[in-house]
């Protein structure tokens, strides 16, 4: 037991973070751990029962009907928001394909949910985030991007490009209000959450273990990584212990954009 009387590290007391995406995968593991960290947590989610689930678990978490590509459901959220210190834009959707198999349909689809969700998501809550500035901190925005939007994935065309242009993001948002936000993106691996394994079973439905095993050996480390650790990261960047990182971008891939 520590008998020194400095404040623990990493701590989020009496500030509110939303995260999109929050009721599963790695938004669940970030809801607990900024909840964790002592945060006011909202989880939104299209998945509005999964969210109360999540938020009646946690006590220190309330649930919020969101998605990301409404307008209207957005306004209808940042209604019922009045303090807001962090955001996390984590809800997103993959897709693979080729420039010639991606049809416009597919690529408008990962644009809109990717993308488009995150600029109107942020420009939203914008207000709160920039209103959160006080003397000790100022408003924090975790993207969570990709290794994708990093390198290239083979038949990966859509999701890359998306997750390049969600890297480009953070970084201008970093560059227009280096005083008064701190804007940062994570860029994971490939992580063991529902949205890989919907992944297998949509795509490699007849050779899922092979697929699974492939997917582990492109990282280096041999495995894939598990959610907490990303949301380990999210807690860090969120914290007055990240004061000086901004428009940074963050692998945790297991060493696969280092080979």
């Amino acid at each position: 037991m520590s008998t020194n009387s400095e404040p623990a590290a990493f701590r989020l007391a009496g500030r509110h973070a939303l995260v999109t995406g929050g009721a599963s995968g790695i938004g669940e593991s970030t809801v607990k751990e900024l909840v964790r960290a002592d945060a006011f947590v909202w989880v939104a989610d299209i998945n509005l029962p999964a969210a109360e689930h999540l938020a009646a678990s946690t006590g220190s978490a309330k649930a919020i009907h969101l998605d990301v590509t409404s307008p209207a459901s957005i306004a209808a959220a940042v209604a019922q928001v009045q303090k807001l210190d962090i955001l996390v834009n984590n809800a997103g959707i993959g897709h693979v394909g080729s420039i010639e198999s991606t049809e416009p349909e597919d690529f408008d689809r990962l644009l809109n949910v990717n993308v488009r969700a995150v600029y109107l998501v942020t420009r939203a809550f914008l207000p709160l985030l920039l209103a959160a500035r006080d003397d000790r901190h100022v408003g924090a925005i975790i993207n969570m991007a990709s290794v994708a939007g990093q390198v290239g994935i083979r038949q990966r065309f859509a999701y890359c490009t998306s997750k390049g242009a969600v890297i480009a993001m953070t970084r201008q948002l970093a560059v227009e209000y280096p005083k008064t936000l701190r804007v940062n993106a994570i860029c994971p691996g490939t992580v063991e959450t529902p949205f890989v394994e919907g992944y297998l079973e949509k795509f490699h439905k007849d050779n899922k273990e092979q697929t699974r095993a492939e997917l582990r050996a492109r990282q280096p480390i041999g495995r894939l990584g598990q959610p907490d650790e990303i949301a380990s990261m999210v807690r860090y960047l969120a914290s007055d212990e990240a004061a000086f990182i901004n428009g940074a971008c963050f692998a945790i891939d297991g060493g696969w954009t280092a080979a």
